[in-house]
């Protein structure tokens, strides 16, 4: 099993810390390589990839950084799981949401879609955003992943994968999608997760298109993005 579960503690610890950022440029790692799969383990239907990001703190010291490194160079692959013993495992080395610092977000993917916009899995597609009260996330992420990873979405291969973001008065669930005008199946989405999640009728849901995250982020100042 490829994990790399001390390199996710350290660099939550110690990401707000970093330099210039020149040398985690030259260390980032986008692919652990072929899957384990242990015999006698249960085999998911997708193998998947967690990763980590969080936005640098703004200061004089990383504005620069900021401003010219894109938001992959932000992203550490963490490790990937094909069976439900590895995602346990994984799952359990690292850090629960509230130990987490602020603006650090974890994304756990399909292997071979990155969490990004720009990846060709994603450029047509969008996401729903759940707005969920802090000390209610910790157990909304779990769930998420595991109706994820155990094929509750009945989406077909429409999931590409989830994201938890911790913020400062709230944090924010999201799963995201291949095609955002396929409205029958982003309903479809929706509808899963408010059963799956048990979403009172009073929470905030909201549908982006990444087309559209992606033009408003564009007109953000680069000492301002992550």
């Amino acid at each position: 099993m490829s994990n790399k579960f001390e390199a996710l503690k350290l660099h939550m610890e110690n990401n707000s810390d970093s330099g210039s950022g020149e040398d985690e440029i030259n260390n980032i790692v986008m692919d652990l390589g072929p899957v384990d799969y242990p015999p006698g383990e249960h085999r998911l239907q997708h193998a998947y990839c967690l990763w980590f990001s969080q936005r640098p703190s703004i200061s004089a010291r990383n504005a620069h950084v900021q401003g010219t490194l894109g938001y992959s160079q932000a992203l550490r692959l963490v490790g990937q799981v094909g069976t439900v013993e590895q995602w346990w495992a994984l799952y359990s080395h690292i850090k629960r949401l509230h130990d987490l610092p602020q603006y650090a977000d974890l994304h756990l993917f399909k292997k071979g879609i990155q969490p990004m916009w720009e990846d060709p899995a994603n450029q047509k597609g969008g996401k729903w955003v759940i707005r969920v009260k802090k000390g209610q996330a910790n157990r909304a992420w779990e769930n998420l992943c595991m109706a994820m990873l155990g094929e509750q979405f009945m989406a077909g291969n429409e999931i590409c994968g989830v994201v938890v973001s911790v913020r400062f008065q709230e944090d924010l669930l999201s799963i995201w999608n291949r095609n955002a005008s396929d409205q029958m199946t982003t309903h479809r989405i929706r509808d899963a997760l408010k059963r799956l999640l048990n979403l009172s009728v009073t929470t905030t849901m909201e549908y982006k298109t990444h087309n559209d995250s992606l033009k408003s982020w564009k007109t953000v100042p680069n000492s301002l993005k992550s």
